[in-house]
């Protein structure tokens, strides 16, 4: 009884003051057990006789942690307590022992001595004397805890692949899945551009998916080589197992993919899309039977996925591209009055809505500004909403007073719902008339949520918010009359107009979600427009599958001083904004410290404009006398899959977590053509 560590103490042991006694005395038979035992490399233990004494290799010590060595030639009750009461532990034993019928258990779950909770599947058979009689019971057990997790874990990363509604979703998720559960060194997901090329995302041991933040879309590369393994399998709908050489040597792009030793691919295979999901270790590794089942099995999953997200995707940038057609491109720029905007589809993000705002001069220099809300979520509601916002612009050309606008609308949508005779045809708008001069603005409401009006603190003290009294009048469509309200914005406050999808929500009374909004407002850092539609969008707790629109209108305190700079999509971009940005920002003798945060900021949102959207950004530098805003605008679609110059570019570096430490706010806006990513920073003084 040598070779082992417990084997040696096995033969050192005293058996003298067991009831084993010497071993030179032990049945043949037991000694012929307790040899094969320790010379096994898979974990055993021998329990020998009534008070089931322990015998075990070094296999098995490794699960008993801390209570080997001193459970060697113990009684398995002293060792294990009340653990060994448990059916699965000593139950079974002791029933084997008593019935002499072996006994198989299939993926049990034990509570190890260690701590820990792990799978086995165990055999127990009796090991019989000389004599005939049962002298103890022979346990072998083999781990299966990493395969039973994976297992447990599938049912999660199909829940999670359900909720993928694009391809950068599933992407995030498939990398996510593989690194934890098959704990690879190296991970590709890789699809089809819809043509005969392929684009992949990484992500490799020890290195971030999206080399920035995951709040952003992953960066997709181009495969260059035709060679690629992934390419030959998405091509061929065959996998291949790589147990042990270099599988990616010949079309390696670094040296982490030189290093891989062992890889599997797999193909992801649907009538409308190809592409492969590779998994690969830097140490040699065998693909078992039942592991490449399982990964083939995760490979129908994310196809599936894929598949599912590439169809939502083609109707998302339809239904937005519709949407956001029938909204102004570009809001009114003046001098003393700043103005914002935002719209985000509801339900599942893939419907055009009623939602609508708009901001246009009139011929006097007035401002005219609305947020309406046509009732539904299709096609039908957007038209009728184009053909309101584009009714109310007439209108209010001819005679911009509110009650003869709203009249107008209001014989507008009656005639509608005559002629698709649908009574149910329901509109609500909120109308006003600013004037630049004095700030007053004359509104009138047809059965729309009143606007909130953030009046900025008097000689330093805090803001407020409240409702503004605007006289009710009935919605749209039903003959109604209105009535006007006016109220006055002083320099530094800002007025909210916003849908009913802001604060409605499913069980919560209107009134708590008006309160939210308000005391949002209230604690606001600033009266910044852009910055309040993005507060006013999740001021209210809880989700709403509802379109949320938002105009908000400041009066600046002073004049602000602006620029802008069209940035080409090209890898010199970034560099040329950073120049650009701080010789203006010196110009302007912007305190150096806000200098330096906004010129970095402003690099890292330029950097990741140019890789998500392939086209040339517009960066915009707006300074007053308390704050710095600057914003960031590409023109892609939203929702689009093309990426251009990803290989030139830069790394995206610290991305938004780099905004958020440095900026006092930030948000993103989906605009017309595009979005915008912009942030904030006061200015100390």
């Amino acid at each position: 009884m040598a070779g082992t560590t417990c084997a040696a103490l096995l033969q050192a042991h005293d058996w003298v003051r067991t009831p084993l006694g010497p071993i030179d005395s032990w049945d043949p038979v037991v000694r012929a057990a307790v040899e094969v035992m320790l010379a096994s490399p898979v974990p055993m233990v021998f329990t020998w006789g009534d008070t089931h004494l322990l015998l075990y290799n070094e296999a098995y010590a490794g699960l008993l942690g801390d209570k080997h060595p001193g459970a060697l030639g113990r009684p398995a009750g002293e060792v294990f307590g009340t653990l060994w009461q448990a059916p699965s532990v000593g139950g079974v034993i002791n029933d084997v022992y008593r019935s002499g019928q072996p006994f198989l258990e299939t993926e049990t779950q034990v509570h190890l001595p260690r701590g820990e909770q792990a799978w086995f599947t165990r055999g127990h058979s009796v090991v019989r004397g000389q004599d005939g009689l049962v002298a103890g019971v022979l346990t072998v057990a083999a781990e299966t805890t990493q395969v039973t997790r994976r297992l447990q874990s599938l049912g999660d990363l199909t829940a999670r692949l359900a909720g993928a509604m694009t391809i950068d979703d599933v992407a995030r998720v498939v990398l996510s899945y593989a690194m934890s559960a098959f704990d690879v060194d190296h991970c590709v997901f890789a699809v089809d551009d819809g043509a005969t090329a392929y684009r992949y995302v990484r992500r490799v041991r020890g290195e971030m998916l999206d080399e920035a933040d995951e709040r952003l879309p992953p960066v997709w590369k181009r495969v260059t080589e035709p060679r690629a393994p992934l390419v030959a399998v998405a091509e061929a709908g065959r996998a291949t197992f790589v147990a042990d050489g270099t599988p990616l040597a010949e079309v390696a792009t670094d040296r982490h993919e030189r290093r891989i030793r062992a890889l599997a691919v797999l193909p992801l295979r649907t009538p409308s899309l190809r592409g492969a999901l590779t998994m690969g270790f830097i140490d040699p590794h065998a693909w078992l039977p039942a592991e490449r089942a399982l990964l083939t099995a995760i490979a129908e999953l994310v196809a599936q996925a894929a598949e599912r997200a590439r169809r939502f995707e083609a109707q998302h940038g339809t239904a937005q591209l519709l949407q956001r057609s029938m909204l102004p491109e570009h809001l009114p720029e003046l001098d003393t009055f700043r103005i914002a905007a935002r719209y985000d589809v509801g339900v599942d993000g893939n419907a055009a809505g009623g939602d609508f705002y708009d901001a246009f001069e009139l011929a006097d220099g007035r401002l005219a500004m609305v947020l309406g809300d046509v009732a539904g979520h299709d096609v039908r509601a957007a038209a009728v909403m184009g053909q309101v916002r584009a009714a109310l612009r007439a209108l209010a050309l001819t005679d911009p007073a509110p009650p003869s606008v709203l009249a107008g609308l209001d014989r507008l949508v009656g005639s509608l719902g005559a002629e698709s005779r649908n009574e149910e045809i329901f509109v609500t708008v909120v109308y006003g008339l600013l004037d630049t001069e004095d700030g007053t603005i004359t509104l009138a409401s047809a059965g729309h949520p009143p606007p909130v009006l953030r009046r900025a603190g008097v000689s330093g003290g805090p803001a407020t918010a409240e409702l503004v009294k605007v006289p009710p009048g009935a919605p749209l469509g039903l003959g109604g009359r209105w009535q006007t309200g006016v109220v006055t914005l002083e320099p530094g406050d800002t007025i909210l107009m916003f849908s009913d999808g802001v604060v409605e929500r499913r069980g919560r009374p209107l009134t708590d979600g008006l309160d939210d909004l308000v005391e949002a407002a209230a604690k606001a850092v600033g009266g910044d427009p852009r910055n309040m539609c993005a507060l006013a969008t999740s001021a209210v707790t809880g989700s709403t599958d509802d379109d949320v629109a938002v105009l908000a209108v400041e009066r600046a305190l002073a004049l602000s001083r602006s620029a802008t700079m069209q940035v080409a999509a090209e890898p010199t971009g970034p560099s040329r904004v950073r120049a650009w940005m701080a010789g203006k920002l010196r110009e302007w003798q912007v305190p150096e410290p806000v200098v330096g945060a906004a010129v970095l900021c402003t690099s890292e949102l330029t950097t990741n404009a140019l890789l998500h959207a392939g086209t040339p950004a517009s960066v915009r530098v707006d300074l007053t006398a308390e704050r710095l805003l600057v914003s960031v605008a590409d023109t892609g679609t939203r929702g689009s899959v093309t990426r251009a110059h990803t290989d030139a570019l830069s790394s995206r570096g610290r991305g938004l977590g780099l905004i958020e430490e440095l900026s006092d706010s930030w948000g993103t806006d989906p605009t017309v053509r595009g979005s915008t990513v912009w942030f904030e920073m006061l200015i100390p003084g």
